[in-house]
């Protein structure tokens, strides 16, 4: 018992000085150094573009483009997927009232099966810089890199490295999440308001027992093989 016990202390010792130091890393972050080194070279509208919804099983991916104002400061705003839900709600508001600009693009479950989500998600982002009201001089962009005439700079992580692209992740995340609620209300079986389409354990059982609804994606795995199930597919 004494060994387990020093054993199970280790290993909370361990695990708490993880989590801390992954915290402290976040925390260490200079998430504005992207933007400043371009306002350093006279760049001022500066975008930031995101994507969330690409694991999903069902529903569009959903991308925006956040252009905020130069004094922005929103304490804590990150990586939408750090954030709680209550959080993220709050910062959406807060983004949306100050922002210079927003757009949003998305790409249908049947652009997906169509194009692939690698490439409906580069046409979703390409629609949400579209749809910004104000045209940016340069682009942020999580991770994608985007043929466009615009210039763009692709940070790994950038949702944790630059706070515009963070804010394009709250924008997306938010609002997908709603339109899953959404689609929850009318299919509460598939347990959407909690899983937000994502492949749980829940999704799939409901998938093989009320089989595949019109919004989902039929070029992915589990949605295959619910439709074999079905003698929908071959």
């Amino acid at each position: 018992m004494t060994l387990f016990l020093l054993l199970f202390s280790s290993f909370s010792f361990i695990l708490c000085y993880t989590i801390n130091m992954k915290r402290k890393e976040i925390d260490e972050i200079d998430n504005y150094q992207y933007e400043r080194n371009l306002r350093e070279k006279g760049i001022q509208l500066i975008a930031g573009v995101d994507e969330v919804g690409r694991g999903p099983l069902i529903g569009p991916v959903v991308t925006a483009c956040v252009i905020l104002p130069l004094q922005f400061q929103l304490d804590g705003l990150t990586d939408s997927k750090k954030l709680t839900a209550k959080k993220r709600e709050l910062f959406f508001d807060l983004i949306q009232q100050q922002a210079l600009g927003i757009g949003i693009g998305m790409c249908s479950a049947q652009e997906i099966d169509t194009y692939n989500i690698y490439e409906a998600t580069k046409i979703a982002m390409k629609r949400a810089i579209e749809n910004c009201p104000i045209k940016p001089e340069h682009i942020l962009i999580d991770a994608m890199p985007l043929d466009i005439t615009i210039p763009t700079t692709s940070i790994i992580k950038g949702d944790l490295k630059s706070i515009t692209i963070s804010a394009a992740s709250v924008i997306a995340k938010v609002t997908r999440d709603r339109m899953l609620d959404l689609l929850d209300s009318k299919y509460p079986m598939y347990d959407f308001k909690n899983n937000k389409g994502y492949p749980t354990k829940k999704h799939l059982e409901a998938l093989m027992k009320y089989g595949v609804l019109k919004e989902h994606r039929r070029s992915y795995q589990p949605v295959k093989e619910a439709l074999k199930k079905k003698g929908e597919f071959s």
